[in-house]
């Protein structure tokens, strides 16, 4: 990996230092530093209020140059299967900061959605969205006094968000869900860097390892891992689910949250409504090279065009943008006017004291740009210097392999195979057993996860698929070519539908029992 190399251009005196631009004034020495960005406006809204926020950026005189590219819908109506233009991802790459509004996915043309894609192309493995009290946006915790300041980390890589999906019989959908221990580790490290950095009280684990032992163990079990670098850091754990209640009667008593994709991305929107909704909700898309700001909610079709949309969720994602660059006047100045103007009363007709009346986008982003300056009564933002950037933009010879140590003991002690049947367990296992060939014990089948040989219940509903688990008699070592055999013996009597090796490191099994083996 090699840093992008210095240039000069004798023709605007100016160098570029990764992807800043260093303009000197000649007039009066003064050295301003700009940093240019892709920006992409969305479908929908998107233009709207994207230009509104570019205002108030450019009224604050904030140090950035943007390059307009082109994605979304759009994109995708004109050919382009993923959404976006090869120049729109040569600038991407090039700038490391995508600004984007919010973007549709085509229904019904097998494509992928362009927020997920984006994310998952350029590894931003850490979504990180802020939720706030703010004061003029009533909800049912602000009217109570209760003050809420949640930070949510979501894993944006893995889970069941890979989208491997097959059907394994017409009857049977099978979702490959994918957690790792290196993309684990980028994600909760992350959380607790940024946890330090904001001076949080208290870190949590969000999960269900009661239920998912390996995936959600993992990822649990990384979280302590990296805890044990953060003593001051109080660490703890929470079920998800008993987590989500407690969001809604205590939000108070959390501070940073971290958790897998799918479940981050359901709480995160649970904490969106404790605050007032997704037009108040930030996001984040962190990665080491490439990150996305954006906002989550979508295009609203039934009101574009008409300059009514709420530019909120977009400008605090552009304030957490500027502060990731390191722009943190810039980030103070904008953010307390924001603040200041919402406790006005100002406000746009999705929320706010209904016997005002509402402005237009333009409005609301004229409101804030009046009111800088001015700071709100309630949780101003302090004003402080800029920082180092914190964005390196790389040229990478080749893909980054994520890998940990490996097991210095590692083998494959049996196979689970699933098998499409409509037949009986005792059917089934009779017809397996006949395949075992002195080299495998056939040690139990389960449907829908729920064992039914050799013990089980008649009423138990059944579905025509089956996991059947074959062990090595005495735990002996396996080849790919002993499983390959037993795959091709098994043909005789079954569709296989698919198959897991049953892999032990340093003696640990790397599998989990049926519900009641």
């Amino acid at each position: 990996m090699v840093p992008t190399p210095l240039h000069f251009n004798s023709s605007i005196a100016a160098w570029t230092i990764n992807k800043k631009i260093i303009n000197i004034s000649a007039l009066c020495g003064k050295i301003i530093i700009m940093t240019k960005i892709s920006v992409a406006k969305g479908d929908g809204i998107g233009p709207e209020i994207m230009d509104a926020v570019l205002s108030i950026f450019n009224a604050a005189k904030v140090p950035l140059e943007y390059e307009v590219i082109e994605m979304g819908k759009w994109v995708f109506d004109k050919g382009f299967s993923n959404g976006m233009t090869p120049q729109a991802q040569a600038s991407i790459e090039s700038l490391g900061i995508l600004f984007k509004g919010p973007m549709e996915t085509p229904k019904g043309k097998g494509v992928k959605s362009i927020n997920v894609t984006a994310r998952k192309t350029w590894n931003t493995y850490a979504n990180k969205r802020a939720f706030q009290t703010l004061h003029g946006v009533d909800t049912v915790f602000s009217k109570a006094g209760i003050p809420i300041d949640i930070t949510i980390v979501r894993e944006n890589i893995e889970d069941t968000y890979g989208g491997i999906e097959h059907m394994l019989t017409h009857d049977v959908a099978l979702s490959r869900r994918f957690i790792t221990r290196p993309g684990s580790m980028q994600v909760i490290r992350y959380a607790f860097e940024m946890a330090k950095k904001k001076g949080a009280r208290r870190i949590t684990c969000g999960h269900k390892a009661n239920i998912m032992k390996l995936t959600d163990g993992l990822f649990l079990e990384v979280f302590y891992e990296v805890a044990k670098e953060y003593p001051d850091l109080k660490a703890d754990d929470i079920i998800v689910d008993d987590l989500c209640m407690k969001l809604v009667t205590r939000p108070d008593t959390f501070d940073v949250v971290v958790l897998t994709n799918l479940q981050g991305d359901i709480v995160s929107d649970l904490c969106a409504g404790l605050v007032g909704g997704l037009g108040f909700a930030p996001s984040a898309n962190i990665g080491d090279h490439i990150s996305i700001f954006e906002a989550v909610h979508g295009t609203a079709p039934d009101i574009t065009g008409k300059n009514i949309a709420n530019p909120t969720a977009l400008l605090l994602s552009g304030i957490g943008m500027l502060q990731h660059l390191g722009l943190m006047e810039s980030a103070a100045t904008i953010e307390n006017a924001l603040l200041y103007t919402l406790e006005s009363g100002v406000h746009t007709g999705d929320f706010g004291d209904k016997s005002k009346p509402s402005v237009s986008t333009t409005d609301f982003a004229n409101a804030i740009i009046n009111n800088f300056g001015k700071k709100p009564e309630h949780n101003p933002k302090p004003e402080v210097s800029d920082t180092e950037n914190t964005c390196t933009v790389m040229h990478l010879d080749k893909n980054p392999m994520l890998e940990s140590y490996e097991a210095t003991q590692e083998k494959v002690v049996g196979v689970d195979m699933f098998v499409e049947s409509a037949n009986q367990p005792k059917d089934v296992a009779e017809n397996c057993l006949k395949h075992t060939a002195n080299m495998f014990n056939l040690v139990t089948i389960s449907n829908r996860g729920t064992q039914v040989w050799p013990k089980g219940s008649v009423f138990t509903n059944l579905v025509n698929q089956y996991r059947c688990r074959f062990e090595s008699i005495e735990g002996k070592a396996l080849t790919q070519k002993d499983i390959i055999d037993l795959y091709e013996r098994l043909t005789k009597d079954f569709k296989v539908c698919s198959l897991e090796l049953l892999n032990e490191w340093n003696g640990i099994k790397g599998y989990s029992l049926a519900q009641g083996q």
